[in-house]
């Protein structure tokens, strides 16, 4: 074992990134991702769940990489839409569109 080990974050968001940098600073790891590795393919996320996506995302990462991975899968369950868009919060309006598109769908 090196007195670094490498921690694999199984996302190409930077935000969360950043945000697991934060959550494990001064312990002796270094915080690689997918942003690392540009010749992966986009991991599809095809569960029901948000747990489903994250084992997802962390199998495929880590059998790809050859390396233990992290992940995690987040979204909006909002009561008045009857939970939507939950695990579909970053694709809301469909293929290819942002954050905005999301954020203005009714």
């Amino acid at each position: 074992m090196t007195s670094m080990n490498k921690i694999l974050i199984a996302s190409r968001n930077s935000g969360k990134i950043d945000e697991y940098r934060e959550l494990l600073q001064g312990l002796p790891v270094v915080i690689v991702s997918l942003l690392d590795f540009s010749d992966l393919p986009e991991i599809k996320e095809t569960g029901t769940t948000f747990r489903e996506n994250a084992l997802i995302k962390a199998r495929v990462a880590a059998a790809a990489i050859g390396q233990m991975a992290l992940a995690d899968d987040s979204g909006l369950e909002v009561d008045y839409l009857q939970g939507a868009p939950g695990v579909f919060s970053s694709r809301y309006a469909g293929p290819g569109q942002n954050d905005k598109a999301n954020k203005q769908k009714t």
